[in-house]
């Protein structure tokens, strides 16, 4: 089965690249561009794992991934946050919160598909 992921980020040419990258890698993939929109597309769209940027207008990434965390029925989803705020305490912040990665930008697509599939328990 088809695993989902959920790129919430309000950077057009990151959500294209992003997009491109997870579907080249065999994801079914849907996109957000604010933190609301990503909230709701957790209902639709139940994905697997969340690619989710910090810096996003409505809801920040802190405050969704908190979200997200407080839902029992997503307690399973992976939230992988993707940030130009790479300082401890930004990335430190994130990871309390329950994201499971953090993951600073510009990133390597190589590390980051990696990273996913740790995340999704896949073979390379």
């Amino acid at each position: 089965m088809t695993k989902k992921i959920l790129i919430a980020d309000d950077e057009p040419n990151i959500v294209m690249s992003l997009e491109f990258l997870m579907e080249q890698s065999g994801y079914q993939v849907a996109v957000a561009r604010d933190g609301e929109e990503a909230l709701q597309l957790m209902a639709r769209f139940a994905p697997d794992l969340v690619l989710l940027d910090v810096m996003m207008p409505l809801r920040n990434g802190y405050e969704v991934c908190q979200s997200i965390r407080e839902n029992p029925a997503w307690d399973k989803v992976k939230v992988l946050m993707l940030s130009a705020k790479g300082r401890d305490l930004e990335i430190s912040q994130g990871l309390a919160l329950g994201a499971d990665a953090y993951v600073t930008k510009p990133f390597s697509t190589k590390a980051l598909i990696a990273q996913v599939r740790e995340l999704l328990k896949e073979e390379v």
